[in-house]
């Protein structure tokens, strides 16, 4: 099996079977953002993502068949180009189902989770970034994946973990189904040789037949995915509209004294 015969498999047909079924126009989920949270989504996922995994094939963490792949862009092949963009929409349209058919109760909370969200990630990426500088190499793959992924996610719950609080249910099913299914496609095209997974930067731990660190990356880029759009929809937004906007003329001193 090819890379691109990999996303004519796995990722193309779910997306049109996703898009096809939505239960409603992209707009009435979250409003007119609806219709562009995801390819706003897109676009930071590639751009973000593009110099990370770059460095992780130039430095030999993971390697593809010469005889598997179309071309490469950099170290990457336009294949992989094309994973960057398919995860966020595949991930993006299930949740759009999930808020459009199952349509969970926010469960609004006080300041703890929002505090304890971004502790944890804080505290993760720390971690990953103590283990890059002077850790063993069989956890490289793995703290690259949380130092590059765990200040982003704590962000966000510093930006506004009440809402991704109140949608808890909601992202777990968003994250949780997406996720196993890719956990399964990863596992058969690390099987099909498709590419291939350093054991010299990897712990050896298997979640089912998959490695760990493999299984983590999708879990923490489909939070990435789901959280970014929830917040997109559906967050406060306050401390970059007080920023943004404008005092009206009967907010200035003068037509206040006038």
């Amino acid at each position: 099996m090819t890379y691109l015969m990999f996303h004519f498999v796995f990722t193309l047909p779910v997306i049109i079977g996703l898009a096809a079924t939505l239960p409603r126009p992209l707009g009435g989920v979250g409003g007119r953002r609806g219709r562009w949270a995801i390819p706003l989504l897109c676009v930071i996922a590639f751009s973000y993502t593009t110099p990370w995994d770059n460095y992780l094939v130039a430095n030999d963490v993971w390697w593809y068949g010469a005889d598997r792949v179309i071309a490469t862009i950099g170290y990457v092949p336009v294949e992989e180009y094309m994973f960057f963009l398919l995860q966020p929409v595949l991930t993006g349209l299930f949740l759009y189902h999930v808020l459009g058919r199952l349509g969970y109760a926010d469960r609004r909370s006080g300041l703890l989770p929002h505090v304890l969200g971004a502790a944890f990630w804080l505290l993760v990426s720390g971690i990953s970034f103590y283990h890059l500088r002077s850790g063993p190499d069989d956890a490289f793959y793995l703290s690259l994946i949380l130092a590059w992924s765990g200040p982003v996610l704590a962000g966000m719950w510093l930006y506004d973990g009440k809402t991704l609080w109140a949608k808890r249910k909601t992202m777990l099913v968003a994250v949780g189904v997406p996720t196993l299914y890719l956990w399964f496609a990863d596992a058969i095209a690390i099987y099909a040789g498709i590419w291939t997974i350093s054991t010299d930067y990897t712990l050896g731990l298997k979640v089912w037949t998959l490695p760990v660190e493999e299984a983590t990356f999708f879990l923490v880029t489909n939070l990435l995915v789901v959280k970014g759009i929830l917040l997109f929809l559906y967050g406060s937004h306050e401390s970059i509209q007080s920023a943004t906007s404008k005092p009206s003329r009967a907010d200035t001193p003068e037509m206040a004294q006038g």
